[in-house]
């Protein structure tokens, strides 16, 4: 099993297909199974995915055999595995555009109309009803509220986000992607704010500098990638 690998069997796909039906309902299964491609072109396509052995294991099941960390991973894999071959989320979306003599305010609002593999894979979304309105109803202004909003600057990374934008760049792999953290944290390049966000040190801006001035082909993003490309093309 591999950590970069989408790749799910015939029997995996089949069984989540059998354990929702039986469990939830055929309007949660889905017809065919939904086939995941990876983008990555390091990933090993013919391991398959990091995927519970049976999908009626459920995690509660088992918690009883399992310390805290070891029960938090495996009822991640398994409601990620699940939910991956459920039916979508359904919403019913609203949107109001206000018209003000010049200005046109506009106001959105949602309401879930079926859960779908929300049912088990908890997903952060917010409900919001709107009034029932006419088309070209007058409405009544109650209160203006003037407020100004600024570009803020992108956030600073964490390890999680670090990884992520590794991932989009194609550099390194994920049995590579500890060592890089551990790395720029050993050497001083970096250190944590209070937020848990990595912040460069004088050191680390330091050695950034002189690399980029003095190696700036080697510690382009797109090295590995070219590099991988120029042996391809050898072989």
């Amino acid at each position: 099993h591999r950590t970069d690998s989408l790749n799910l069997s015939q029997d995996s796909l089949g069984a989540a297909r059998d354990f929702i039906k039986n469990k939830f309902g055929a309007n949660y299964a889905l017809e065919f199974p939904r086939i995941y491609k990876t983008k990555s072109k390091t990933a090993q396509e013919a391991h398959e995915a990091i995927r519970p052995t049976e999908a009626s294991r459920q995690p509660e099941s088992i918690r009883k055999y399992l310390d805290a960390h070891q029960y938090k991973l495996y009822d991640l894999i398994w409601k990620r595995f699940i939910a991956c071959q459920m039916q979508a989320a359904v919403f019913d979306s609203t949107t109001i555009d206000i018209q003000a003599k010049n200005y046109t305010f506009r106001t959105t609002g949602q309401i879930l109309k079926f859960d779908g593999f929300l049912k088990i894979y908890p997903v952060k979304f917010t409900e919001a009803t709107l009034p029932l309105l006419n088309k070209d109803e007058i409405l009544k202004l109650i209160k203006l509220i003037k407020e100004q909003h600024f570009t803020q600057p992108p956030a600073r990374y964490s390890e999680a986000t670090l990884i992520k934008t590794l991932e989009e760049y194609g550099i390194g792999r994920p049995s590579t992607y500890a060592p890089i953290i551990s790395t720029i944290q050993d050497r001083g390049y970096v250190e944590k704010n209070e937020q848990r966000k990595f912040i460069p040190t004088e050191i680390g801006l330091l050695v950034n500098d002189l690399l980029v001035e003095n190696f700036p082909e080697i510690v382009d993003v797109k090295f590995t990638a070219q590099m991988e490309n120029n042996l391809d093309k050898i072989a």
